[in-house]
């Protein structure tokens, strides 16, 4: 046991210390940004790729092959894996496990999107209890001793709530660990995440790891969730959006001898360099400077956040398409400028309640056994 409460997470044979795990983003947690946060911690912790179809993970998708390249030093290998298809999911994680292509293998029932909702997966499927049952009973049966775990949310909205339900399914059917973002499909990104349910979720299943997910902004937030909760680990999305560096923080914070309160707080200079690197890793991954700094745009805003940048230059940002370019902008500011007190707290998405797109008639029974099919995913990966 750690003074700050926490343990180590062990999934199978895999020990996670600290407890720390970067949540599966599209677009986001592809093999540079994986670098990045590695880099920070040290090669400590978890981090996962971003979502995998499993049908397109079976055909062979030219897209996906590419999302599921793991460095050389990234151990363990976390693959996240969508599907709404007990076939299609066994026959993806069957090609994982034959093909060593990861060690580890973690399902995606909690993305709250309408492209992925609608068709019955991510958060829309728990809803689904015996289609969730053979989802996982598929996945552990071909993992071929590979971990299986699961990432899910609270339910559909706060009339629809499935993560008990889930809770037990999984415990039954084998599934390693889980990790709950406490917030419903219907709040998306918006609101507080509800650290209580975590806590229920805990006490509900014992026998297994329960990682909390959501409003960790801060390796303080990362202690709290642990003390209040009981949660055995944390998963840690957009707070570390246009700041990798978070994960330094974490393992200092969550490490047997962990120190609560001290974090980064790198003046614009460093987040420069830490932005032209990214910009770099980008480029490199896919053979393509141009690309790579296109690719990059969407991060400006969140690494510079609470700088003063002044709008002519990010809108500039927002447009480069060349790593000279970019090292010649970020020169242009007065990277002296210390750590502000604005850059701290929420960023990425943080849309308010909406109502969830589901199947046409998907909330009238709870029980209905009917698969959907793998035509009811998507042909690619990621975002």
């Amino acid at each position: 046991m750690r003074e700050n409460g926490g343990m180590t997470l062990q999934i199978g044979p895999h020990a996670v210390d600290p407890p720390v795990v970067l949540a599966p983003m599209a677009g986001i947690t592809n093999a540079p940004f994986r670098t990045l946060c590695r880099e920070f911690s040290g090669g400590r912790g978890l981090f996962v790729s971003e979502m995998i179809t499993s049908r397109a993970l079976v055909e062979r998708n030219d897209k996906t092959m590419r999302l599921i390249h793991f460095d050389d030093a990234e151990k363990p290998r976390s693959i996240q894996l969508y599907g709404v298809d007990p076939e299609t999911v066994g026959r993806a994680v069957r090609m994982i496990a034959d093909e060593d292509l990861a060690d580890h293998v973690d399902l995606n029932f909690g993305c709250p999107v309408p492209k992925v909702t609608r068709r019955g997966g991510g958060s829309a499927l728990p809803y689904k209890r015996p289609l969730l049952r053979a989802i996982l009973r598929a996945a552990v049966a071909n993992a071929g001793g590979l971990p299986v775990t699961m990432k899910m949310r609270k339910g559909i909205d706060d009339d629809h709530l499935t993560y008990l339900d889930a809770g037990r399914i999984a415990v039954e059917e084998g599934v390693t660990a889980i990790a709950l973002h406490g917030r419903t499909a219907a709040q998306h990104y918006g609101g507080t995440a509800d650290w209580s349910a975590i806590a229920r979720l805990k006490e509900a299943v014992p026998e297994i790891p329960v990682l909390g997910n959501g409003d960790i902004w801060s390796a303080d937030d990362a202690v709290r969730m642990m003390r209040e909760t009981g949660c055995d680990g944390v998963v840690v999305g957009r707070g570390c959006l246009g700041r990798p560096w978070l994960f330094a923080d974490l393992v200092a914070a969550l490490a047997p001898d962990g120190q609560v309160g001290t974090a980064h707080r790198p003046a614009l200079r460093e987040v420069a360099d830490v932005m032209l690197r990214h910009a770099r890793l980008l480029g490199e991954w896919l053979d393509d400077e141009s690309r790579g700094v296109i690719d990059f745009r969407k991060h400006v805003a969140w690494y510079t956040k609470g700088f003063s940048v002044g709008a002519t230059l990010r809108n500039r940002l927002a447009v480069t398409a060349s790593l000279a370019e970019l090292a010649d902008l970020l020169e242009g500011l007065d990277l002296d400028q210390p750590w502000p007190a604005g850059a701290d707290g929420p960023r990425g998405r943080t849309s308010a309640k909406n109502r969830v797109a589901l199947p046409d008639g998907w909330l009238a029974d709870p029980w209905d056994a009917t698969a959907l099919g793998c035509e009811a995913e998507s042909t690619t990966s990621g975002g």
